[in-house]
Parts: C-alpha cells; sequence; structure tokens
C-alpha cells in the first residue's frame, strides 16, 4: 500500500513521523514524507535518504487580524494545491499527520478526495493547528490518554509517541556509549538537552549551575543548538568540568544509554525518547509553548515519578545545581524513576500506528 505522512516544522513532529514511515517500509509499503522547508527537517532528511520527501510551504497562523494572515492564506493554497498534484499523481491509501501547521495541507487535501486522513497528538493538550487538522480526519491517535477529552467529536486511540528506529533497535551498552562520546564509563553522566534546536533559558541556567555542580565527580553532555555552544563550553570548561557540548547531535542512541540523569525541556518527542531509555528527568517546561503543553506534558511525568519539574521563570543556578546533586546521591531514587519513565509510554508505538493505518485500509 501507499502512505502519506506529513511531519515537518519540529524534531518532535519529525522524528515520530519518521519512526512510523520505518515501521510501514519495513512492511513493503510506499511511504512519501511531507515536511517543511526547515533545515532541522533537511538535516533530519540527510540519514534518511532512501525515503521519498517532498517540501511544503506551510507556515504557523498568525492572529486573525494579523497582515501575516495574507502571507498564511497564500503558503497554505501552496501547500493544498503541491498535495493534491502528489495524490492525483499517486493516490495513498492513508494520509497521516503527526501535528503542527505542516498537517493542516496534507489532511485537507486527503479530506478532499476521500481519502483516509488521521491525526497523531503527542502533547497533552493539543495546539491550534491540531485542532483544526482533526476536523478532516477519522481519528486521532494520541501519545496521552489525557489529551483525549479535547477531540470529543472525533474518536481516539492511544499509541504513544512513536521512537526512531535508530534508538529503539540496538542501542549500545552503557560503557559503549560513553566511550563513543569519550566519557569514562565510570562517573556519573548528565545530558542536558533543550530539543532539535537547543533551548536558551536551560543553556544559561546550566552555565550558572557551572560552578556549583564542579565538586561533584559529574560528567555532561550537552546538546546546547548552534547559537549558545561556545558560551556553554567555555562555562563547563572554566568550572573544571568534563563535558562534551554539541550544537545538535543525529546519534541519540550514543546518547542517552551514556547518561544517568537528564535536564530536558519537555516536548512530547523528547518524552517519548526518555520514557523508552527509562531516564530519570529534570524537566523544565518551555514557559511559551502553546496551550502550555509543556508543563501539562511535564506533569504527567512528575505524578508518575518518572521526572521533577522546574520552572525556568522561578530557577536559579545554583538552585538546580543542588536539586540535580541532591537526586544524583541516591541512586535509589535513580532506579525507582527510571522504573516510572519505563512504565509511562508503550514500546510499540510506531507500530501501532502504523498498524491504525493499515488495518483500516484491509
Amino acid at each position: 500500500m501507499k502512505f502519506a505522512i506529513a511531519c515537518g516544522g519540529t524534531g518532535g513532529h519529525l522524528f515520530p513521523g519518521l519512526a512510523v514511515a520505518e515501521v510501514l517500509r519495513a512492511q513493503g509499503h510506499e511511504v512519501l514524507l511531507f515536511v517543511s522547508e526547515k533545515e532541522v527537517d533537511a538535516r533530519a532528511l540527510r540519514a534518511h535518504p532512501d525515503l521519498p520527501s517532498a517540501k511544503l510551504p506551510s507556515i504557523g497562523l498568525p492572529s486573525a487580524f494579523s497582515p501575516a494572515m495574507v502571507t498564511f492564506l497564500r503558503r497554505l493554497w501552496e501547500s493544498l494545491r503541491k498535495c493534491g498534484t502528489a495524490y492525483d499523481a499517486d493516490r495513498p491509501h492513508a494520509v497521516l499527520g503527526m501535528g503542527g501547521f505542516t498537517s493542516i495541507a496534507p489532511l485537507m487535501a486527503a479530506r478532499r478526495r476521500g481519502i483516509p486522513a488521521y491525526l497523531h497528538e503527542s502533547n497533552a493538550i493539543p495546539g491550534k493547528a491540531n485542532r483544526l487538522a482533526a476536523q478532516f480526519c477519522r481519528a486521532v491517535l494520541l501519545g496521552f490518554d489525557d489529551c483525549a477529552k479535547h477531540f470529543p467529536k472525533r474518536p481516539t486511540q492511544v499509541t504513544g509517541t512513536p521512537i526512531r528506529r535508530e534508538l529503539a533497535d540496538n542501542a549500545p551498552t552503557r560503557e559503549e556509549a560513553c566511550r563513543a562520546l569519550g566519557l569514562d564509563p565510570q562517573r556519573t553522566t548528565l545530558l542536558v538537552m533543550g530539543g532539535s534546536q537547543g533551548a536558551v533559558g536551560i543553556n544559561a541556567l546550566m552555565t550558572q549551575a557551572a560552578p556549583h555542580l564542579a565538586a561533584a565527580d559529574l560528567q555532561i553532555v550537552h546538546l546546547s543548538g548552534e547559537r549558545d555552544v561556545e558560551t556553554v563550553r567555555a562555562a563547563y570548561h572554566g568550572a573544571g568540568i568534563r563535558a562534551v557540548v554539541l550544537p545538535f547531535c543525529d546519534r541519540m542512541q550514543e546518547v542517552y544509554p551514556a547518561a544517568d540523569l537528564a535536564v530536558s525541556r519537555s516536548g512530547a518527542a523528547s518524552l517519548g525518547e526518555l520514557s523508552w531509555f527509562g531516564l530519570p528527568s529534570v524537566l523544565v517546561p518551555f514557559p511559551y509553548a502553546a496551550e502550555d503543553h509543556q508543563r501539562l506534558n511535564a506533569e504527567i511525568f512528575s505524578r508518575a515519578g518518572a521526572a521533577r519539574i522546574q520552572a525556568e521563570r522561578d530557577a536559579t543556578g545554583e538552585g538546580l545545581a543542588r536539586l540535580l546533586l541532591s537526586m544524583l546521591e541516591s541512586r535509589e531514587t535513580l532506579a525507582t524513576m527510571s522504573a516510572s519513565a519505563k512504565a509511562l509510554a508503550p514500546r510499540d508505538a510506531a507500530a501501532r500506528v502504523a498498524a491504525v493505518l493499515t488495518e483500516a485500509q484491509a
């Protein structure tokens, strides 16, 4: 069968979409990816040259009376036309949108042609794009059961958030992962990450925390994004902390197994990966996320005992350092949090989503 997956714009949409595409391809089906024009999409797709893709000129929805609305509507029309042309040339059996505004045109074009359409919502609460996109879909697939109440007019099914095959399959041991990163397998390792493009707020907190972490027998892997990489490196160097600071990493299967604890934003894709690897975490929700969804995501992990929450507005570097050191002192606490994290998400989310697409056409 043939399927189209709209999954561009952010790593949180793209990587789960790639995971579903990998399962469908392994089953012998054909997949076309619709992605955005952003560099994050182009960078990730370089590792998947065998996956056909098409770029869509979509943008975020501005306020109703903004002059940008004209540009939004024009680019939406261009995306609709491009999707329609693709469907008319090679009609898919179903279309899956992984969320965000890159998904709207592919789902709308599918609805117009009578092609079954499905939406995946990874977060605890949907944003404006997914509330709109759900109108064109047969069903909404969910990362968290908490989100079902926000789609009262559509059937929902909890599948979890798909995890990329390179993460899920054949991850190295802790020792192998540490050596691949140039780290000491015997030392406690802290992972700091802020999503596919880094997080300025977390970077600032960690540079302030560095002097207060200096006395600990600790090493750090920090994914900073391009903007702050040199500043973060300098902060750890100045504090005498052994650290690997990268602007971006496309081999996360060598990062997660090395870590004992993570400091992270709480986007759904990141949480799905933390759950897969059973990694305890301190979650610092992005305070300006749409619908405050990162805080709601983090609360699910906190209630389950898998994470502690640190609000960015209230945080100081010294306070964050104290929290991290107190957690790292108790291996028993970390082990309990790890088990709780693993229990939070289905281990076969990508296969569950793929099954919905294929079984509906049987």
